[in-house]
């Protein structure tokens, strides 16, 4: 189905309306390929999600026999969880005449009894099941031993991988390990959003899964291909936006994927010529719908965490968060109290450390903060 709006805010469409990211779409294709297992770390809203489509959009394109599958981990909170939904993601995919698809899921998963349906476009069996705590790690072994009996080759996509961290469960790393490494048909892609945990599964040399992948980190799409996709997208409906009024955008939201989208889209639907005082008009109009919300996270926290955020929207970038200066400034309490602040504030990621310094995670909430003090 033809989109009415190119500047897509989520999900994923086709390569037409999917921007560059050329190089990172072949180096996990080429990984993949040659039997290299991913791990894809960026920011949340970088387009990480959308990356990992294209890729297999590609991938299916050049080879339509190789099996694509897509997993985001983010809802679950224990094995068992991950379990129910890796079952239901795998069961059934890997072969094509829906009887064998029955006969092998039943040779393989003998802890628990799945539920099926048909999907009555593919005519795939979609499979559903119900995991105790009893049989989970059984349960999760007979997948494994599914995947490897399959003589199809296959990619699995798990997003949000660093949830398994959270998991009450012990040894949920190495178990996993255990069974990926000896999947010969079989390679993944571990996706993550929490910079600093992903990259301590990956390169700590004490954690199971040390050095047995290829680590992509994802950041802006570059300026220029950026500013090329939404000048000639909107050229098509004869609108015009200027470069200098994209980069004035760009530069704005330091080229982060997700916000500038959201505003392409929004001045694309409006059906006028572009300039800042739309940009303007468009941001002002996404601040004050996400307004109550915002009221409801400030209400939820601390009188200190609500200065600490209050101060880093109002530099927009900390650097030294710590120092005298900046607290005094802000009249917060301490350097104690910014560092108790600040923990809480990053693992709620309402605050995020990049490589500049400190800022709000969600850059329309910095934009609305900064707003309402200023009135």
């Amino acid at each position: 189905m033809r989109t009415n709006n190119p500047f897509l805010i989520s999900g994923y469409h086709s390569p037409e309306f999917f921007c560059d990211r050329k190089n990172e779409t072949n180096t996990i294709i080429s990984a993949l390929h040659n039997g290299r297992n991913v791990t894809l770390i960026a920011p949340r809203r970088m387009g990480k999600t959308g990356l990992i489509h294209h890729s297999f959009y590609n991938i299916k394109e050049e080879n339509a026999e190789i099996i694509t599958l897509y997993m985001d981990i983010l809802s679950t909170q224990n094995l068992g969880d991950f379990v129910k939904l890796f079952a239901e993601t795998v069961l059934g995919k890997l072969d094509s005449v829906p009887q064998k698809a029955l006969s092998r899921i039943g040779k393989f998963i003998r802890s628990i009894r799945p539920v099926f349906t048909f999907d009555e476009l593919t005519g795939l069996p979609q499979t559903s099941i119900d995991i105790t705590s009893a049989n989970e790690e059984s349960t999760l072994k007979e997948v494994f031993n599914y995947l490897a009996s399959s003589e199809k080759r296959c990619y699995i996509a798990i997003d949000e991988f660093q949830q398994i961290t959270e998991y009450s469960e012990k040894g949920v790393e190495a178990l996993l390990r255990s069974y990926i490494q000896f999947l010969p048909n079989v390679n993944f892609i571990f996706a993550g959003s929490k910079k600093h945990i992903m990259q301590k599964m990956f390169t700590s040399s004490t954690r199971p899964f040390y050095q047995s992948t290829q680590i992509l980190n994802i950041g802006e799409i570059e300026r220029q291909e950026y500013a090329n996709f939404a000048i000639e997208n909107f050229a098509k409906k004869n609108l015009k936006i200027s470069e200098d009024t994209f980069n004035a955008m760009y530069d704005r939201f330091e080229g982060h994927t997700w916000y500038i989208q959201n505003l392409l889209n929004r001045l694309y639907g409006y059906g006028e010529e572009v300039n800042l005082e739309s940009v303007e008009f468009a941001i002002n109009q996404v601040v004050s719908e996400y307004s109550y919300s915002y009221i409801d996270l400030l209400n939820s926290l601390t009188a200190s965490n609500v200065r600490l955020i209050e101060a880093i929207a109002s530099e927009e970038c900390v650097k030294e968060i710590y120092a005298g200066e900046f607290i005094s400034k802000y009249k917060l309490t301490g350097a104690s109290s910014v560092s108790a602040s600040l923990t809480k504030l990053e693992e709620n990621e309402i605050v995020y450390k990049s490589e500049n310094g400190y800022i709000i995670y969600d850059r329309f909430m910095s934009e609305w903060l900064r707003k309402r003090k200023n009135k």
